[in-house]
């Protein structure tokens, strides 16, 4: 099958997660908005949605799914987003789609984060894909000498802001060995907001979309 078909597939095997009362935290991007699109068929289903970002927000509103702030739902039962990498171990890269600080806010508060994906995201290791770094503006380069002196090359994401008014750098060439090691380090460089490692608060489940259907994989 083809990405796009794989993606297609992967969303439609999460909506078969979903429960009647659901509140459901719904991710960002390309993938997840399959998922949206999915969700819409079964609105009447769920009590409303969480989005990730703003896009996202917008997206389920012209679904008629209301949208409902973190702040107001509480715990949440599900989240339901891609990524960018999966390991087997279910750490992730996501922030391709610029909204991984919310992204990891809402995969925080939820029970089950299902994250899914097209079959070519899996790799054996993290930083293939140029790694996503949200960082407050005046620290742009502050933080870019600290991801070189960590082996990375930073470059800022041209002409993007992110929700929260802050700039993206993407680190390419970084050997992640250690995901929760990595993320750790980077995310208490002063001016990081957070970085698009998912390894403290991995994926629960990964439904990997492929030729043969999708695998779910789990930790």
């Amino acid at each position: 099958m083809s990405s796009e078909k794989n993606k297609q597939a992967a969303a439609e095997a999460a909506l078969t997660l979903i429960e009647t009362g659901d509140v459901v935290g719904v991710g960002t991007g390309s993938t997840a908005n399959f998922f949206i699109d999915g969700l819409a068929k079964v609105k009447g289903k769920i009590d409303g949605a969480v989005a990730s970002s703003k896009a996202s927000a917008e997206r389920l509103k012209q679904h008629g799914i209301e949208v409902l702030s973190l702040n107001d739902a509480g715990q949440l039962r599900i989240y339901v987003d891609g990524a960018d990498e999966s390991t087997r171990h279910l750490h992730l890269i996501k922030g391709g789609g610029g909204a991984l600080t919310q992204e990891k806010i809402v995969a925080q508060a939820s029970d089950q984060f299902i994250c899914i994906a097209d079959a070519s995201k899996l790799v054996d290791r993290l930083g293939t894909f140029p790694l996503p770094i949200e960082v407050i503006p005046m620290a742009q380069s502050v933080v870019a000498r600290s991801i070189v002196k960590l082996g990375g090359q930073p470059s800022l994401r041209s002409g993007y802001t992110t929700d929260n008014g802050n700039i993206i750098l993407d680190a390419k060439n970084l050997d992640i060995l250690d995901p929760v090691e990595m993320e750790t380090l980077i995310n208490q460089i002063p001016g990081v907001v957070t970085v698009g490692i998912f390894a403290h608060r991995g994926a629960n489940k990964l439904l990997l979309a492929g030729d043969n259907g999708v695998e779910i994989l789990t930790v």
